[in-house]
């Protein structure tokens, strides 16, 4: 039950109207959190890397996290790869054991990127590997993927249900007016075209840059399609923050186990709040 891929998690989530959380882990701690969190709230979950941090720590060292901490939970884990641009690193982490890949070729022209999409399809498809792709440009900085304010753009509805049509997606992810980082303003979410886009692939959307934004925009969001929302900027701040408070309360203590812990505890709190607002808790 808790090693999957996305496929039927996000599945029951868009028929049931929640969304499932996808967290950007940082290290072994940051994804124990999830997992934790998970468990306690009896909640699918996705454990999502970002290509960074799979270069920094290795495909090896980080699968090995996710199978001693989920291999054995009585609820459903999966484990993503966000925002890759790169196909040799896709392949890396489908050879090494993730259960779901994202191909982010939205910053090419149509055609190449249903080209790129349809590659990453064909790879994934024999070991049972969830994919996700998608179009317009989604403002702010997510890996190394940079996308200025003046040129973000919104997906247009009639390529959106082209593209899913002609690519076996498993998540479609369209810009519809949200940011990656932290927001300077109030965004402006397009829902009328997620809920077009919605309606007219039946795919299961993932909401991007989800730090930030306010519990209505959430919940307008998951029930008119998103199943799955992305977390990542608050998790890096809970991992520096955590850290931090211990350190300006217990000045002259130097035990890093306690630091540790005192950082896994922010991590949980953050994770747990978003896990209940998304509607997922009690769904494992």
């Amino acid at each position: 039950m808790a090693l999957t891929n996305m496929k039927e998690m996000l599945g029951r989530a868009k028929e049931d109207r929640y969304a499932v959380g996808a967290f950007n882990i940082l290290d072994y701690n940051s994804m124990k959190a999830v997992v934790d969190v998970a468990v306690e709230l009896r909640s699918p979950v996705i454990i999502q890397t970002s290509v960074k941090t799979v270069v920094f720590w290795g495909y090896r060292p980080i699968i090995e996290w996710y199978r001693q901490l989920a291999a054995d939970v009585p609820v459903p884990v999966a484990i993503h790869l966000d925002h890759c641009k790169d196909l040799e690193v896709i392949r890396n982490c489908i050879e090494h054991g993730w259960t779901s890949v994202m191909i982010d070729a939205s910053s090419k022209p149509f055609a190449e990127n249903l080209d790129l999409t349809q590659q990453v399809v064909a790879m994934a498809r024999p070991k049972d590997i969830t994919v996700e792709a998608e179009m317009g440009a989604i403002v702010g900085v997510e890996d190394d993927i940079h996308v200025k304010e003046q040129d973000a753009h919104l997906a247009d509805p009639v390529e959106a249900v082209k593209f899913c049509s002609e690519v076996s997606l498993d998540c479609f992810a369209p810009a519809i007016g949200t940011a990656h980082g932290v927001y300077k303003g109030t965004p402006k979410v397009a829902f009328d075209l997620l809920e077009r886009i919605a309606r007219e692939t039946a795919l299961p959307l993932a909401l991007h840059g989800g730090t930030g934004l306010s519990d209505e925009v959430f919940e307008r969001s998951i029930s008119l399609g998103c199943a799955k929302v992305n977390i990542s900027t608050q998790l890096k701040y809970a991992f520096i923050d955590g850290f931090v408070r211990y350190h300006e309360n217990n000045k002259t203590e130097y035990n890093p186990l306690k630091v540790l812990d005192a950082q896994l505890q922010e991590l949980k709190a953050g994770i747990a709040e978003n896990i209940k607002l998304f509607g997922s808790a009690g769904k494992a």
